[in-house]
Formats: C-alpha cells, sequence, structure tokens
C-alpha cells in the first residue's frame, strides 16, 4: 500500500532463510555460537532458557535455530523467543507464548 512504509531503530537486525544452516561465517563465527548437528544454533524452546543460545543475551529461534522449516514454525517460535527476551530483559513478561 503506498505509503504505508516505516522504520524501526534496531542495534542489530540478523535474517536467517534458506534451505541450509545459517551462514557460520561472520557473525556466528564470531561470537562462538554453539551449534547443533546439523549446523544451526542450538538452543531449547522449553524452560527457563528456552530461545537461549550458548552466549547469555543472545537469542535464536525460526530457521536460525531449526532450520528450513513452515512459516508458521517461524512465527510462533517468533513470539516465544519475544517473550524469553522480554523475560530475560524485564525479568517477566505479559507477552503471550
Amino acid at each position: 500500500v503506498p505509503g504505508s512504509g516505516f522504520s524501526l531503530e534496531a542495534d542489530l537486525v540478523t535474517l536467517a532463510m534458506g534451505f541450509l544452516h545459517p551462514v557460520h561465517e561472520g557473525m556466528l563465527q564470531e561470537l562462538g555460537v554453539e551449534r547443533d548437528g546439523r549446523g544451526n544454533v542450538k538452543g531449547p524452546t522449553e524452560g527457563s532458557d528456552a530461545y537461549h543460545t550458548s552466549i547469555p543475551g543472545v537469542f535464536a529461534a525460526g530457521d536460525m535455530r531449526r532450520g528450513q522449516s513452515l512459516v508458521v514454525w517461524a512465527i510462533r517460535e517468533g513470539r516465544q523467543c519475544a517473550r524469553a527476551v522480554d523475560e530475560w530483559l524485564m525479568g517477566r513478561s505479559d507477552l503471550a507464548g
């Protein structure tokens, strides 16, 4: 829709798309995040460490964590990861998981 664009400020934005694991060279390699056997960023989806990576304050969801999958999984994980980040930052969250 013409004129409906907008901008959001962010310190860092990453995109993880495709049929293989995320690109390891660059940010993932520099951070040293742990990866699973398929090369995706390792992170649980349950419990108090949900969506946390092996690096404190770094979270992963969607294709970055599970590999190429359905968009409905990405939406679900995005919402749950946002809740995990909110809890980590604020100590609690009112966001629906």
